[in-house]
């Protein structure tokens, strides 16, 4: 009996153990791992041991970098232009956006002679918006960006009945100055204003329009400014388009409740508007001469980068239309991108000057002296 229950006992703890083994070789048995050299650095232990979660999350085939939103100094990336959306890892992202603008500068530079000079380069210029420097994002050396053209004659008896505005002289104007990428409006001015031609790069059409002009007795040269303004100011500032205003009168505004001159100055300011005033000289010497429509002009042709000339004799009209050719053709253009505040409606101060201190004195540069944050 004591034999019988020894052979049972030891029956049942040999079964016991046979059991129990493979449960502790199971769990005993460690993840393979890659064994760190006993005499390495602590650093390279620490960056082995977590390796593993560092290639789980950050090695994708397919990944690439997040693009900023795109904007005037940004493409959308590769990521953008597929339409992948940037990995939210927990939480709110913040994005701050920064609307800008391009402020497009036409500027002449002339020597002590009058003549131009085009032989600088981006780094001889220095760009300032009310005091704070700006970085020149776009430059062209005699610029042949496009142009949009206003030509707006007086067509008051003052003017129309005086030999010294000559058709012919115009219409060679128009000649050289339109190139397929530029278009051109004819409008004139007298009692009412009118736009005889609208936008074309067609010269003929220009010039039949020229023997469309219409008398007035009055002259309404604020409405035209304003209203020729606002005619640029709605053209495609594709390509730095530049406009341009070339009016020609005596510069005696007469019409009363119209558009004054603060107005007129206010709305080329928006449109960026260059105004070059080609004045018909009545009498020279006549005591009623209108200077301060005179003065008028010349002010908004300095204070829009522009510039005037007289005309006292039919002969000074054509090389009067030749020297605005000369100045458009001879133009640098500088831009830069100034951010922009949500109704901001200020006046900004554009000053451009030469790098070199010693180099400012011999010349003289031309420009437009600021534009209104706000304008289109």
């Amino acid at each position: 009996m004591k034999l019988a229950s020894a052979l049972v006992l030891a029956f049942l703890c040999l079964a016991s153990g046979a059991a129990l083994v493979p449960a502790q070789e199971t769990q005993a048995a460690p993840r393979p791992v890659t064994p760190t050299p006993a005499h390495a650095p602590e650093s390279e232990q620490s960056g082995r041991q977590k390796a593993a979660p560092i290639e789980r999350r950050a090695s994708h085939p397919s990944s690439t970098p997040v693009e900023p939103v795109a904007g005037p100094l940004t493409k959308a990336g590769p990521a953008a232009q597929a339409g992948t959306q940037p990995v939210n890892n927990g939480g709110n992202v913040a994005t701050i956006k920064v609307r800008t603008r391009l402020v497009n500068v036409a500027l002449n530079v002339v020597d002590g002679h009058g003549a131009p000079v085009g032989s600088f380069e981006k780094r001889d210029f220095q760009l300032f918006e009310d005091g704070k420097p700006q970085t020149i994002a776009v430059f062209e050396r005699e610029a042949t960006s496009p142009l949009s053209i206003v030509l707006a004659i007086d067509s008051s008896e003052t003017v129309l009945s005086s030999d010294r505005l000559e058709r012919q002289a115009a219409k060679n104007f128009i000649r050289a100055i339109l190139r397929e990428q530029d278009e051109l409006d004819l409008m004139d001015f007298a009692d009412t204003v009118r736009e005889i031609v609208p936008f074309t790069n067609q010269a003929k059409r220009v010039e039949q329009g020229l023997n469309r002009l219409e008398h007035g007795e009055e002259t309404a040269l604020y409405n035209a400014v304003y209203l020729a303004s606002q005619r640029l100011g709605a053209t495609s500032p594709a390509s730095n388009r530049r406009r341009v205003l070339v009016v020609i009168s005596d510069g005696g505004d007469s019409i009363h409740g119209g558009e004054q001159y603060e107005q007129a100055i206010e709305e080329a300011q928006r449109a960026g508007t260059i105004i070059y005033s080609i004045i018909i000289v009545p009498v020279a010497a006549d005591a009623g001469r209108n200077t301060g429509g005179e003065h008028a002009l010349i002010q908004m042709s300095e204070d829009t980068g522009g510039k005037y000339y007289y005309v006292e004799d039919r002969l000074d009209l054509e090389p009067a239309f030749r020297h605005v050719s000369d100045d458009l053709r001879t133009q640098y253009l500088l831009g830069y991108y100034a951010p922009e505040q949500g109704g901001d409606t200020s006046f900004r101060r554009i000053k451009v000057s030469l790098a070199d201190s010693a180099a400012r004195e011999g010349y003289s540069l031309r420009y437009r002296t600021g534009y209104y944050a706000d304008a289109r």
